[in-house]
């Protein structure tokens, strides 16, 4: 049965995981820069903002790059007060530019003080996703320019949130192929964990790697267990297979 599945999931990513899923991707957005603070930026807030239908996050950050001049990492470091109030209106959802300000200066922090977001997020010997995911998370609650209602946009395993928008942001980050960068080099694909969206929950239910429909980080780790079964390597390219099937189930 393994074997099986394990057929059907290669089968399933290697029919999407081409470099045309990108363009009906929130993750195209990233593929608009060469540099590694731009990818990382810009690819931040497109996971972010990953709730609804991938046009609208798209266009969305697409709106929010314009405001940046298509320059986040120099509008973020360099960027006068004038160019700040650019930003001033920008919303998606339940984010608001209260949000946008409060976490563009922890960034800033961030940067001021490591080269990349990587270096900040795996500073540590054995380098690993839940540490990162809450270095993240406590990071921003302790920084001058934290504010509550902004907390739910940057979750974090301890709350036993599953992290789907942060952890597909690891996976663009860390995986290599015709989809993800690969521009990270200090975690392994191997240690990822699956991004647990809906359409992913379905499919994994009709599969039988899951056995409930909690969307909560327990969740996560058990899928990526069960994924590690077929991939011990990168258990997490199987996301890509698991999510534009349960969006074609549902065309």
């Amino acid at each position: 049965m393994v074997a099986s599945l394990k057929k059907q999931l290669d089968e399933a990513y290697l029919k999407y995981a081409q470099e045309s899923f990108i363009g009906n991707d929130p993750i195209q957005i990233p593929y608009q820069f060469s540099s590694k603070q731009d990818i990382e930026i810009s690819g931040f807030f497109a996971a972010i903002f990953a709730w609804g239908q991938r046009v609208t996050i798209i266009n969305k950050t697409k709106d929010l790059m314009e405001r940046m001049n298509w320059e986040p990492y120099k509008f973020l470091m360099t960027g006068s007060e004038s160019d700040w109030f650019r930003l001033e209106g920008f919303k998606h959802r339940t984010f608001n530019d209260d949000d946008l300000y409060s976490i563009l200066k922890f960034l800033k922090t961030i940067y001021s003080d490591n080269d990349s977001l990587e270096d900040f997020l795996f500073t540590q010997s054995l380098p690993n996703v839940y540490d990162a995911l809450v270095k993240l998370k406590t990071g921003y609650q302790k920084h001058p320019d934290y504010l509550k209602r902004t907390d739910k946009h940057i979750p974090s395993p301890l709350q036993n949130s599953a992290c789907k928008r942060l952890n597909m942001y690891f996976r663009w980050m860390v995986r290599k192929d015709e989809v993800d960068f690969g521009l990270w080099t200090k975690l392994k694909p191997s240690q990822l964990i699956c991004p647990l969206d809906v359409h992913v929950i379905n499919v994994s239910l009709k599969l039988g790697l899951l056995d409930t429909d909690k969307g909560d980080w327990k969740s996560a780790v058990k899928l990526t267990d069960a994924l590690k079964k077929l991939d011990s390597r990168d258990p997490v390219k199987y996301d890509l297979a698991l999510f534009s099937m349960g969006v074609s189930d549902g065309e």
